[in-house]
């Protein structure tokens, strides 16, 4: 169960690893990356040119969540006052992007359930039936 305190940083490890069929791999820079049958689904990304804040800084905490539709991801990203946004490089990619910095302005339930749907985005379809079926079970009085 997830409680509705802030998220923070570990909290997305903990709900990376806590889905079934994940695995590690880490980056160039050892940035960790979550898969799920060889597809990443979360993972910790590097500064990157196209990512800076308002004085041009490469942002060093962005962490990006793979979404099931553009829909999707612009139903995270269009409100500027949320932590979710995306860049030119970006454009087109079924992912949003959050500073780690900024996990804390959602929940950690809200940060649960944004895991989940990176995983299911990115999860086989027999996998994802699956998880779906077990974890609709559960919620079924």
């Amino acid at each position: 169960m997830t409680s509705d305190r802030p998220a923070r940083v570990e909290d997305v490890h903990e709900f990376a690893l806590g889905m079934p069929h994940v695995t590690v791999v880490h980056g160039g820079s050892g940035n960790p990356v979550y898969q799920v049958g060889g597809k990443s689904f979360v993972f910790f990304r590097t500064p990157r040119p196209d990512a800076v804040d308002a004085a041009g800084e490469r942002l060093r905490d962005v962490i990006v969540f793979w979404v099931e539709s553009e829909a999707d991801k612009l139903a995270l990203v269009q409100d500027a006052t949320t932590p979710f946004f995306t860049t030119p490089h970006f454009d087109g990619h079924p992912s949003v992007l959050v500073q780690a910095s900024r996990l804390e302005e959602i929940s950690r339930q809200e940060l649960a359930e944004l895991v989940q749907d990176a995983w299911l985005a990115q999860a086989s379809p027999r996998r994802r039936a699956a998880w779906l079926a077990e974890h609709t079970a559960d919620e079924v009085p």
